[in-house]
């Protein structure tokens, strides 16, 4: 089992959502990122290289950017984001992968 941790940035970038939807994205990591985070599903996938994050999670119009440290058992989330369509948009600013 994996253990989520969130970094200061991420917990950021949580307050700029609702807080139904803070609610919604912290029930889904410890669902989705505990067990096998590592191993790519309709929701999660592996990013190309990029400055933020090796694996992306989606959650209805959420994104989840982390990485995963195997020897370690820990998964660390970097950013959360929304989906506007083709736009990503992180503390309402759009940000380009």
């Amino acid at each position: 089992m994996f253990e989520v941790e969130i970094t200061r940035q991420a917990l950021g970038d949580l307050h700029y959502l609702t807080k139904r939807a803070r609610r919604i994205v912290v029930a889904r990591l410890e669902e989705h990122l505990t067990h096998e985070p590592a191993r790519e599903t309709r929701n999660r996938k592996r990013l190309r290289p990029n400055q933020l994050a090796e694996w992306e999670l989606r959650i209805d119009r959420f994104r989840v950017f982390f990485d995963v440290d195997s020897v370690a058992r820990v998964v660390r989330v970097m950013a959360v984001g929304r989906k506007e369509g083709n736009r990503l948009f992180i503390r309402d600013e759009e940000y380009q992968l």
